[in-house]
């Protein structure tokens, strides 16, 4: 009996699979060197410099006429900001940091007159200037205890002075130490060791502060908060979330495990101790705001699950079940008013597909036409900033493909959900209306990507989202993105198709709490219970299956990887919806 090509084919893999296997187990360095040799070939040690400033393809539009949103000016209470984007460079470095790039050191310049330097600016070498520093100026009239304050003395944080590091010249990063009271909230740069002057900067006083802490890795040798290693990290607040008051600057921090020449200075962040809403964008500048960066979302070409709304799902037979009364589902009604309203993911009900078998496959197939991006907005980091939440709708998540070694195999049935909703989130300034990120959600996290790197339709300040196969996870670019490690993890291909959702037309705002009334939220946002079942077969043999293919170590690595992934993803059980995420009120999740 002859045996069917797809088992040559399998076995060929199987035998591939083995080679690399050995490979790694027998030089567990064998990956790092390879990519280390193959990183030295693509530099061929060139210096990388910052030389050019990111700049939007299109000029910013002009706002609708509106209270203080984009207007240049916040007031925090007892402090007024505004947002410097403007900088000189002071110090570079070629060598270090993210992609081994180096990382350049900015002054802020061209301050209003009145406002005050509160540290400076760096950032990575790997992407265009587009920087951002909050600067402000004192609004008390109280003499004897005025928010802003010179600080007493500067300490040396760090110098180049002794290092091999490849350098323009040698620099001096220094912390501002402040009088009792008072905080500092970033550092300064110099190349000479003589101390800054003591009205570089300011120090603010400590009731408009809050807790700061170590975000993106800007520079060092090993970008960790625990390495022992000298490290410079962007900071953020401890606290965020839409009702959270302290405010992101846009300073460095720096962190060491030793070898300074000064303990670590405690930074802090400023606080909006007024949280007004009036910076926010009314109805008006929401709309110009969507119609400027909204992105076109495309999906893979070998989707077979497309998005649809919501509406389209309900209205062609999806079902709502109670538990206990399985048997006697009822239609959902089109605008999901016959949801249960309130309550908790307890598991008393769930949404289904149509039990009719021809019917089901159809509407698990999506209908891109009605697909439109749904909008979620709400104020961050203090009222500074707006988040725009765009949700995309799928009725279906297909099975997922495993990356084992340098081979893709088949699922099966793992990954395989009901009603699957996945997002970007557009992070805009409401001192300038400018778009500083993008979040793009992937499964459980996600990852944020800076406006210099993204990719935009040509003439434009609207970008391109990518949906993965079948899994819909949301990316900036095209390509292959696993989730996992080197060897073992969950493929997320990307691809553009002729199937696309252009959220800049096709939208539909259904959240603003900040606006009171001006937005009703649709029945459905408010239910709380699962939009699809709990799964209807054997996970664990379903896992097994597939491992049983694989040879040695990578049955272990493969089983272990996957202990580790979300329930969503294993399609253990369908997801809850937008309003029951946690980034809803909060900081999204990387």
């Amino acid at each position: 009996m002859d045996l069917c090509p797809r088992f040559y084919l399998l076995l060929f893999l199987l035998i591939l699979i083995n080679l690399v296997d050995h490979c790694v187990c027998q030089d567990p360095n064998f990956s790092n060197t390879y990519i280390h040799k193959l990183h030295i070939v693509n530099k061929r040690f060139q210096k990388l410099r910052i030389e050019s400033s990111f700049n939007f393809s299109a000029s910013s539009p002009v706002w609708p006429q509106g209270t203080g949103f984009a207007t240049g000016r916040i007031d925090f209470g007892g402090l007024t900001a505004t947002e410097i984007t403007t900088f000189n460079k002071v110090w570079a470095t070629y060598e270090g940091g993210p992609e081994n790039a180096g990382a350049t050191f900015f002054e802020p310049i061209e301050l209003p007159p009145g406002f005050s330097l509160l540290g400076y600016y760096a950032q990575p070498n790997n992407r265009p200037l587009f920087g951002r520093v909050v600067v402000a100026k004192d609004k008390d009239s109280d003499a004897a205890s005025p928010a802003l304050k010179k600080p007493d003395d500067y300490a040396l944080v760090w110098s180049s002075k002794n290092l091999n590091v490849k350098e323009d010249t040698n620099g001096y990063i220094w912390a501002p130490i402040p009088s009792d009271g008072y905080q500092a909230v970033g550092l300064v740069v110099t190349t000479t060791p003589e101390k800054p002057p003591l009205d570089k900067v300011m120090c603010v006083r400590s009731d408009l502060t809050s807790l700061c802490e170590t975000d993106e890795w800007v520079w060092g040798r090993e970008g960790g908060v625990d390495s022992d290693e000298f490290n410079i990290f962007d900071s953020r607040p401890v606290r965020k979330g839409k009702q959270a008051s302290a405010v992101s600057i846009g300073t460095f921090m720096a962190r060491s495990g030793g070898g300074t020449t000064f303990d670590m200075p405690l930074l802090v962040c400023l606080k909006n101790i007024l949280k007004s809403y009036s910076y926010m964008p009314n109805l008006e500048q929401l709309n110009t705001l969507i119609k400027t960066y909204a992105p076109r979302i495309y999906t893979h070409p070998s989707e077979d699950y497309q998005p649809s709304s919501v509406e389209w799902f309900f209205s062609n037979g999806a079902l709502l079940f109670k538990k206990g009364e399985e048997s006697n589902p009822i239609q959902i009604d089109p605008k999901g008013s016959n949801l249960p309203s309130g309550g908790s993911n307890d598991g008393s009900y769930w949404i289904d597909f149509p039990t009719d078998k021809n019917t089901r496959e159809r509407v698990m197939k999506g209908n891109i036409s009605s697909a439109t991006g749904y909008i979620h907005v709400k104020p961050m980091l203090g009222g500074t900033y707006t988040d725009i939440a765009i949700w995309l709708f799928y009725p279906f998540n297909g099975g997922s493909w495993a990356k084992v070694g340098i081979v893709s195999i088949p699922l099966g049935k793992i990954g395989e959900h009901v009603g699957d909703w996945e997002h970007v989130t557009l992070r805009i300034s409401n001192f300038n209306g400018y778009l500083r990120k993008v979040y793009f959600s992937q499964h459980a996290g996600g990852e944020w990507v800076h406006a210099s790197n993204l990719g935009y339709i040509e003439g434009t300040n609207r970008f391109f989202g990518y949906s993965s196969l079948h899994g819909h996870a949301t990316y900036p670019k095209p390509g292959s993105g696993a989730q996992g490690n080197e060897f073992v993890g969950i493929r997320n291909d990307t691809d553009k198709s002729d199937q696309m959702v252009d959220t800049n037309t096709s939208y539909t705002i259904i959240s603003a709490d900040y606006l009171g009334g001006a937005i009703v939220e649709p029945p459905w946002l408010n239910y709380a219970r699962k939009w699809g079942p709990i799964i209807a077969y054997d996970i664990v043999d379903e896992i097994h299956k597939v491992a049983d293919m694989l040879p040695g170590r990578l049955k272990n690595k493969f089983l272990k990887f996957t202990k580790s992934l979300p329930a969503e993803l294993l399609g253990e059980q369908g997801p809850t919806g937008p309003k029951m995420k946690r980034s809803w009120d909060g900081e999204e999740s990387k």
